[in-house]
């Protein structure tokens, strides 16, 4: 991933609350308009769709001119949106930084006169006289040169700006232009809240928030914009202002940026920072995939937009992505809610930029506001999909393979049974209907997509987890937290011999842990990474993965209790970032003074059994390898090894105790084949004996026996501990059924259908049991009904998944 440049935005000027460019006093400064009466309908909708717009941040780096944005070049982009998207529902024109000339006595921004000789007032009028919203930029901070200057707070008498820098004197922002604001002192409230009256007296309906920590590069909390946020927040919510935070910001403040913003950033600038060559590169956008699978539950009309940085896809020549990649990143935009702004020159754009960009079905999947989720990313061929609130399903087919393919659509993976009409999005055309795996997208290219909506036809099946965004809840819920079980695959290793032959076998040792090569199945790789083999340096097996480039990424989902990295510490190797479940764990450094071979360069032990993320980050060096991972299973099978004496013949059998219920065992392979229950090995309770004549027909040396077990529907539950807690979902249909766990903990349910009282339901059992059906019933009238399960009793009720039968 590519880092922002800290010395463009210097020479840029970026405004740090007021800006930290050269104090220029205003001898007759504008004074802001009385607070605005806002409209109700308009603060009420604000933010329930993610916007649709231009910034100019793209061309300001194409051009390689942070003074690009002159009155005449964005009033020439406020026509050519009004004359070419407007009407498909672009609106917004938003600067980014730059565009002051210093502040006013009040240390309140004025624009640059010499980027708007008729004023910005002009340009802001122009925009709105065309239908549009105006947006400006701002980033954390105090300007040195407004604390030293000790300026009157305009509407504030006794405060001033010489009394608000935080003491000791320290950054708030990336880039070190601006003193960290002390918002204990009542005066730096009224500061920005002046800041805003005055932008808000000018027209400006957006404010862009730059270098916002945690995040932006800086997760350690020794950057802390959260004050900042909070204050601008709080100025611009009364204006009805809509406040987009950026960038990268650190998914473990998720709901603070969801109460306090509109929009914010998921990810690193996504231009190449190749000016007059491309705007963007493929590996910028690819490497968003993994962010939109971290942010996707996270947004939402009730909760604000994961922003993917500008859509650079209205001009072939400019935009440094094929037309494949073009029509790939539009799709994603669309399936993530992300707002859709441009970065392209408006006035230049390519008769394909403007097909892409004024796709009414597609813009419809941005506008509707349900994320997708993926079904797997542990693959080049992704499938994702978004059940909507209509009941249709949205499915986008991404293959970021190196070579094309055909790609079917694998409708029980996305929780969809019976059939379905399939409409291609892009193509506008309807392809018929279908049930499991008989429709395939032929030939899709590399780096390319399609788009489809599912619509239900004669009662096909809907399985909703419970993290999908049209299941409700009500009252304090909690997703995971311990609660959850995941499936997942215990391996019972295998000595096997012969005594009478003098080979007498041995457990083997290292039971407990996995360990995966670097190009094991599942292992992401976003950025420009390669691989070298036969490197004869003692890799493990004589492999690595490799990236020159800072900000590249490795990302792996792992079932067990801990993970090690193991890597080559060199000379030529630096510093990388860990994250563990979206949360940033610490810093660890691969430089040495001299080469070393499989180094575990991070180690986590004592992770809640289940599912977990492992990220890592380039961030220092000349490389930065990846040679393997070694994870560290629960223990669910005792022993975990053992050994297979041949010369036992029929007493040679094995018997396993299972340390969780018997029930739960899902099955048992060897080499990708599934053992026979009954004959290869029999189940008593806990105890499972794998028989004799099985083990026999092994070859002798080690092995190993693959033990699965069953986990909550996609891994997952919601949990409630208080009586009243309820979930809910409203659908139409023919019928439902409600899935979750049995344990010792939980009670009794209530169970209502169009809010009568249908059944109460005992979920409680003598241990944890996965997957079972709870409540069904079917018979239910053509139309709209309510499912709704309320916690009458025990210590907790968990929730897994809902089936309906659409009509």
């Amino acid at each position: 991933m590519q880092p922002k440049p800290p010395f463009r935005r210097r020479l840029w000027g970026a405004v740090a609350a007021t800006a930290a460019a050269s104090l220029a006093l205003v001898a007759n400064p504008v004074a802001p308009a009385a607070a605005q009466t806002d409209d109700p309908a308009t603060a009420e909708t604000l933010g329930e769709r993610p916007y649709m717009g231009w910034s100019s941040y793209s061309m300001q780096v194409y051009s390689d001119n942070g003074q690009w944005i002159t009155g005449e070049r964005l009033i020439a982009q406020s026509d050519a949106m009004h004359d070419q998207l407007q009407e498909y529902g672009y609106e917004y024109i938003n600067v980014d930084a730059a565009w002051n000339g210093g502040v006013d006595e009040y240390g309140r921004p004025v624009p640059s006169a010499t980027l708007y000789p008729d004023g910005l007032q002009a340009v802001i009028d122009h925009v709105h006289g065309n239908g549009q919203k105006f947006g400006l930029y701002f980033i954390p901070g105090l300007g040195p040169d407004v604390y030293e200057a000790d300026l009157p707070i305009y509407g504030a008498p006794g405060c001033s700006t010489g009394d608000i820098a935080a003491q000791p004197l320290q950054d708030a922002d990336y880039w070190g232009i601006g003193y960290k604001i002390d918002f204990a002192n009542p005066c730096s409230q009224k500061y920005i809240d002046s800041i805003v009256d005055l932008i808000a007296s000018w027209g400006v309906d957006f404010v862009k928030f730059d270098s916002v920590t945690p995040g932006s590069g800086v997760s350690d909390l020794s950057l802390d914009a959260r004050d900042d946020v909070a204050a601008w927040s709080s100025a611009l919510e009364r204006h009805g202002i809509w406040m987009e935070l950026s960038w990268a910001l650190d998914i473990g403040y998720a709901d603070l940026w969801a109460e306090h913003a509109q929009g914010w950033r998921v990810d690193w600038d996504v231009e190449c920072y190749c000016p007059g060559e491309a705007l963007t590169q493929w590996a910028n956008v690819e490497r968003l995939f993994p962010r939109v699978e971290d942010w996707w539950r996270l947004t939402g009309p009730e909760r604000g937009w994961m922003d993917l940085d500008s859509l650079n896809v209205g001009n072939g020549e400019m935009d440094g992505l094929t037309r494949d990649e073009r029509r790939t990143a539009m799709t994603l935009w669309a399936i993530a809610g992300s707002p859709m702004y441009l970065g392209d020159d408006m006035t230049d754009l390519d008769d394909f930029g403007i097909e892409l960009l004024t796709n009414e079905e597609v813009i419809a999947v941005q506008q509707s506001g349900v994320p997708a989720r993926p079904v797997s990313t542990a693959t080049d061929r992704q499938t994702w999909y978004a059940q909507n609130p209509d009941g249709t399903v949205t499915v986008a087919l991404f293959n970021l393979g190196r070579t094309e393919a055909d790609m079917a659509l694998d409708l029980s993976a996305m929780g969809l049974g019976g059939e379905w009409r399939v409409r291609d999005l892009w193509a506008g055309e309807n392809e018929g209907r279908f049930e499991d795996d008989e429709f395939t997208a032929e030939n899709v290219p590399i780096n390319g997509t399609r788009l489809f909506e599912l619509t239900p036809k004669d009662d096909a099946a809907v399985t909703l987890n419970d993290d999908a965004q049209r299941v409700g809840y009500e009252g304090d819920w909690v997703r995971n937290g311990g609660d959850e079980v995941a499936a997942t695959v215990q391996p019972l290793r295998l000595g096997v011999g012969d005594s009478s032959t003098g080979e007498v076998p041995v457990p083997p040792e290292g039971a407990g842990t996995v360990v995966l090569n670097d190009d094991a199945e599942g292992i992401s790789y976003s950025g420009t990474w390669n691989g070298s083999s036969g490197r004869g340096f003692g890799d493990y097996e004589d492999d690595v993965h490799w990236t020159e480039t800072d900000g590249d990424a490795v990302e792996y989902t792992f079932v067990g209790t801990g993970i090690d990295y193991v890597t080559e510490t060199d000379p030529s190797q630096g510093e990388v970032d860990v994250y563990i479940d979206g949360e940033f764990a610490e810093t660890v450094d691969a430089h040495a003074d001299s080469r070393s071979a499989q180094q575990v360069l991070y180690s986590v032990r004592d992770l809640p059994a289940g599912e977990h993320t492992i990220r890592l980050e380039k961030q220092g060096g000349r490389f930065m390898l990846v040679d393997r991972f070694d994870v560290v299973l629960e223990s669910l099978i005792d022993p975990a090894s053992a050994a297979v004496d041949k010369a036992l013949g029929a007493d040679a059998d094995v018997a396993v105790e299972l340390l969780r219920d018997g029930g739960e065992l899902a099955g048992i392979t060897h080499g990708g084949e599934a053992l026979e229950s009954g004959a290869d090995y029999t189940v008593d309770g806990t105890t499972v004996v794998l028989q004799s004549a099985f083990l026999l027909s092994l070859p002798n040396g080690e092995t190993s026996l693959d033990f699965a077990f069953r986990g909550d529907h996609l891994d997952d539950v919601h949990s409630a501990a208080a009586e009243g807690a309820a979930v809910e979902l409203a659908f139409e249909g023919t019928g439902v059924a409600w899935t979750g766990p049995l344990a010792p903990d939980q009670g009794e349910v209530a169970v209502y259908i169009d809010g009568d009282l249908v059944a109460t339901v005992d979920t409680s059992a003598d241990a944890r049991l996965t997957g079972r059906e709870l409540f069904a019933v079917d018979g239910l009238d053509d139309g709209a009904h309510v499912f709704r399960a309320v916690k009458v009793s025990g210590d907790v009720m968990r929730t897994d998944a809902i089936t309906y039968m659409a009509d």
